[in-house]
């Protein structure tokens, strides 16, 4: 009887240490995988508040800060506030704020940051919520930096200071 307690056990020590070895070789997988896939700017589409469609081909050769956002998240809105508060320093770059919220929603939050109809921020409605899976996004705000040439320079996952977004762009 204790012989076949002890098998039972083995095996199912043997089972629950093969199944978290699966479980985290296919998160580190996924990982490598979300890491290799975002290098350069991944292929997408999402869509302008004026209903247009926007891809990867149509951002500017500047550096380019991808926000994703939603307009109830407390953290958006004070990134929102301090962004606004120092659009001088994003001159020569292109902000591109990305929800999966509907197009009102987003268009209430652009007006109420005073973020509307700047020369280099965009709005952008995220319909499939491909932002998310294609950057692996677990939280928000979520921000990705690419340089001119589209090859990453940072991501930012929760609040960040807009001195660190600063940052990247002047150590480049």
């Amino acid at each position: 009887m204790k012989r076949k307690i002890r098998v039972i056990i083995v095996v199912l020590l043997s089972l629950v240490i093969g199944f978290l070895g699966y479980t985290i070789t296919s998160k580190l997988n996924h990982k490598k995988e979300v890491a290799e896939r975002t290098k350069v700017i991944p292929s997408f589409s999402f869509y302008t508040l004026e209903g247009n469609e926007f891809s990867e081909k149509n951002i500017l050769r500047k550096p380019t800060l991808f926000i994703y956002f939603n307009s109830e998240c407390d953290y958006c809105q004070s990134e929102a506030t301090k962004i606004h508060e120092r659009l001088s320093d994003f001159e020569g770059m292109q902000l591109l704020f990305v929800s999966f919220e509907e197009k009102m929603a987003i268009q209430q939050f652009a007006k109420e940051y005073q973020l509307i109809n700047k020369e280099n921020i965009l709005f952008l409605e995220d319909r499939k919520g491909a932002f998310s899976e294609l950057f692996d996004v677990n939280s928000i705000p979520y921000m990705v930096i690419y340089d001119e040439n589209k090859k990453l320079l940072k991501k930012f996952k929760g609040a960040t200071k807009v001195d660190k977004i600063l940052e990247v762009l002047k150590t480049k």
